[in-house]
């Protein structure tokens, strides 16, 4: 953090000094129609900034100029920051400076985020580095310490596991603002020991739980839930979801990311159902650098909730004072109020947020969607950079389904069914062709691998998947595997499936495309395979040449593969894969691909 950058109680005869007119501020800004987020009101006020923090906030600051203050004229609209209160840098393939430097142009200057992807890959050393880079930022990035990896014990392996031990630790550093979305919710609702010790450890600190509910069922189990003791959820894909969060005493956070498009079916429990807006707040959980290098940051999010119906001011409140109560920040951020930290946006229009100028604790940090300001890095290791680990080179052989040894034509199989725009999958049958003694995808089903790829194992589980629309020989491959992080391969040809995962193997992670015995694109990711500390625009544009080389090998989905990289979150229903086998997530158990028995063998 900027060393020059005081707390409120070693500043604040400095900025009472300001606001009664005996010494000048730093920074004035006159003129501009301030947006009252606690009185949910635009004033005609004017602000006046000290030592990076709100020193006097109304109708008249010419009393707080002096011969050195900085005077800014505005007459559109004097904003708050924006809050981003979920989110995973690791999503958008960038280490938190280059993260940083993306959103800042867009307005975000605080973030509160879960790095439980790279705890899965390197454990609580990686947690600290990426906590560590954070605090070095012009913009405020809190850390939540995540909870769960495994996410789910006995149904996947990852690198490293988080222990409670681990989370006692990390509650003291400086910047660890709670525990991250506690998505082993089955181990909560059964009162699962470390859970339940995690979660103690954090209440201790008199930090914040985070949830991470992902069933439809809001009987008993979810209550059990909630009284495990997270405090907000984000996971809610109807009204229902985000009704019962809040009558429960949590925050419902309504999520749009570059895949997820949760806002629009449950912010009606606001506009319609009229519920008090207070206890929802907007988040983005997952965004890749193309959407925050071409679409934005949280000003998309707050946009899209105005688009919803919501009342701008609402969405306001919901991306900033909402958020920062939410974390027992609201005395430091989240609003243009005395005493916070002194981040303002400029904007001429409350409803579409052209950000035209990002004031972050009191320095002009962006212009004109240009940032103006360092973000510094930390020297990442050796062992950051060395992380995918598969053994030896992947043969075509390793990418088939053998067929049951009855002689039959056909095989009926379990398929993952990608939802569009939404993290569930559905858990669907088919029956596909025997060839040659292995199952072959047909139409729209196409394979899916799972390669392990922390400890050298080797191993490889295959199943299918439906729902990209892939055609001809082809095959994407993924270090990005959400939340164990292996390596995801979906082809419907196994040649190619060993080209692409071989071909990671080579660079140290990413993502790779190919199509017709040739690689279309590639996405480096050499820090635990799953960032790059190559600026965002560079990292976009690899970004959308793999978007666009998904689409030449026949998929049309909405961020497609965003959805591929969810594909082994064994946390959400309905089917989903891992190195262990294939998960359904309804009951919890593995099951296998072919349904040797029929329907009611299946389901046993």
């Amino acid at each position: 953090m900027d060393n020059s950058f005081r707390a409120w109680s070693e500043c604040a005869a400095d900025l009472v000094a300001v606001a009664a007119g005996r010494r000048p501020a730093d920074l004035v800004i006159l003129g501009g129609q301030l947006a009252n987020v606690h009185t949910r009101e635009i004033l005609r006020w004017d602000v006046a900034i000290a030592a990076g923090r709100f020193a006097y906030v109304g109708p008249d600051a010419s009393h707080c100029i002096g011969p050195k203050t900085e005077v800014l004229r505005w007459s559109g609209y004097v904003i708050p920051g924006l809050c981003d209160g979920h989110m995973h840098v690791e999503s958008g393939m960038l280490t938190p400076a280059e993260f940083a430097r993306a959103v800042i142009p867009h307005g975000t200057t605080t973030m509160f985020t879960d790095p439980h992807e790279i705890a899965n890959v390197m454990g609580l050393p990686g947690v600290k580095l990426m906590h560590d880079e954070g605090l070095m930022q012009p913009v405020n990035i809190f850390t939540q310490m995540p909870s769960c990896a495994p996410s789910a014990p006995g149904l996947e392996t990852t690198g490293y596991e988080i222990s409670a031990e681990d989370v006692a630790e990390a509650m003291q550093w400086p910047g660890i603002i709670g525990l991250g979305e506690m998505m082993n919710f089955p181990g909560v609702v059964n009162g699962d020991a470390q859970m339940l010790a995690e979660m103690a450890a954090t209440a201790r600190a008199g930090k914040t739980i985070g949830g991470h509910y992902a069933s439809p069922d809001l009987g008993p189990a979810f209550h059990a839930y909630a009284a495990g003791g997270p405090a907000d959820d984000h996971e809610g894909t109807c009204e229902a979801d985000a009704v019962m969060r809040v009558r429960q005493g949590m925050r419902s956070m309504m999520r749009l990311g570059s895949a997820w498009y949760d806002v629009e079916t449950q912010i009606t429990a606001i506009t319609e159902k009229g519920l008090d807006p207070r206890n929802f707040i907007l988040c983005t959980d997952d965004c890749h650098s193309g959407t925050l290098v071409q679409d934005g940051h949280m000003n998309r999010v707050v946009r899209h909730a105005i688009a919803c119906g919501c009342d701008p001011l609402v969405a306001l409140q919901m991306a900033t004072i909402n958020t920062a109560t939410h974390f027992g920040l609201e005395r430091e951020l989240g609003s243009i109020a005395p005493g916070r930290r002194a981040d303002v946006i400029f904007t001429s229009d409350l409803r579409e947020l052209p950000i035209q100028r990002v004031i972050a604790r009191g320095k002009t940090v962006a212009l004109a969607g240009k940032i103006t300001t360092e973000c510094p890095h930390i020297a990442w290791p050796a062992e950051a950079r060395n992380t995918v680990h598969m053994g030896a080179e992947k043969s075509a052989a390793e990418f088939t389904i053998p067929a049951p040894d009855d002689g039959a034509e056909v095989a009926k199989v379990r398929v993952i069914g990608v939802v569009e725009n939404q993290a569930p999958t559905q858990a669907l049958e088919a029956e596909l062709p025997v060839r040659g003694g292995r199952i072959c995808g047909q139409g729209d089903i196409c394979q899916i691998a799972l390669v392990e790829r922390h400890r050298a194992r080797g191993s490889v589980t295959n199943g299918f998947v439906s729902g990209f629309g892939y055609q001809g020989e082809m095959a994407i491959a993924s270090t990005v595997a959400h939340d164990s992080h292996h390596m995801i391969v979906v082809g419907t040809c196994a040649e190619h499936m060993a080209l692409a995962a071989n071909r990671l193997a080579e660079v140290g992670g990413g993502v790779s495309v190919w199509k017709d015995g040739r690689e279309l694109a590639l996405v480096e990711l050499p820090i635990a395979g799953l960032m790059s500390d190559a600026p965002a625009e560079e990292v976009a544009a690899k970004a959308a040449a793999m978007v666009q080389a998904m689409a030449d090998c026949g998929c049309n989905l909405n961020n497609a593969y965003m959805q591929h990289s969810l594909l082994a979150l064994v946390v959400i229903p309905d089917l989903r894969i891992s190195d262990l086998g294939l998960v359904d997530v309804r009951k919890f158990e593995l099951v296998p691909v072919v349904q040797e028995g029929g329907q009611e063998d299946a389901d046993a």
